[in-house]
């Protein structure tokens, strides 16, 4: 299988641990900069060698041009691509759709960990959508005029009401706003097809599943589906949205990462 270019932001680790590395799958709409504002240097000042990839089509990687082309099994094998240049297992950290990602590698490759952020639930994004098209049916035509770089009042109120929680302040949803792209029309019919799909056994690895509990995305309920199919521990995060890496309680939620990678790769 011929290889495309993929991007990556590296973040050395500013000391060394022994730990294994973390590589940083982003969700749909943004790319690999989304971990940067925050993430990567928490856990590269942590000991950590962290890597972020922009899957096809999206940032700085092959296939700007046609972003249609490419769906989960695509980004999956990005991501294959980016872990077979990396020493060892890596951890696999995704946020919404990368956590399909991350899932439809582990059907094949191996990792030492995973923690799903918000993730896409196994019965797929249809419920997820319909509920969102009734109470903002404005919403997906707001995502355009972002991404085409028209952002007014209106925008940022429903950013926030849809991925983050009430009091994020304007400036955060400006670091939000400045990210967004048009998203694979492939990858979104991947998504909203995942309940009609053959899941396979998950592998037995070390999972973290945690979430917000304003997520209006993916609501807590969704993600315990999740937590369940992978038997992994489940962390709500209270007053956070679908956005954990980029809200005003970032922190809280990658303490609750590090306290469980720090506990998870003693075994």
């Amino acid at each position: 299988m011929p290889q495309r270019k993929i991007h990556t932001i590296h973040r050395a680790a500013t000391h060394t641990t022994g730990a294994p590395g973390l590589v940083f799958v982003h969700g749909g709409h943004v790319d690999s900069r989304c971990w940067d504002i925050h993430f990567l240097p928490y856990f590269s000042a942590l000991g950590y060698d962290c890597h972020a990839l922009d899957l096809s089509g999206h940032g700085q990687s092959e296939g700007k041009a046609a972003p249609d082309d490419f769906g989960i099994d695509d980004f999956a094998n990005d991501l294959r691509q980016v872990m077979a240049g990396l020493p060892g297992d890596s951890v696999l950290i995704g946020h919404s759709m990368g956590c399909a990602v991350i899932e439809r590698v582990l059907e094949r490759n191996t990792a030492r960990a995973a923690i799903l952020m918000a993730p896409v639930p196994p019965t797929g994004t249809q419920g997820s959508i319909m509920r969102l098209a009734l109470k903002h049916p404005e919403l997906f035509g707001e995502i355009a005029n972002v991404s085409a770089g028209r952002i007014g009042p209106k925008s940022l109120a429903l950013m926030r009401d849809v991925y983050f929680s009430p009091v994020t302040e304007p400036e955060e949803l400006l670091d939000f706003a400045h990210l967004i792209q048009p998203e694979s029309e492939r990858a979104i019919s991947d998504m909203l097809a995942l309940g009609l799909r053959i899941h396979r056994s998950p592998p037995r690895l070390p999972v973290l599943v945690i979430g917000g509990q304003c997520d209006a995305v993916f609501p807590p309920s969704s993600i315990g589906y999740t937590a369940v199919r992978w038997r992994a521990q489940h962390k709500r995060i209270p007053d956070c949205g679908h956005m954990l890496m980029l809200e005003h309680q970032w922190r809280t939620v990658a303490d609750a990462m590090a306290g469980w990678l720090e506990r998870a790769l003693r075994h």
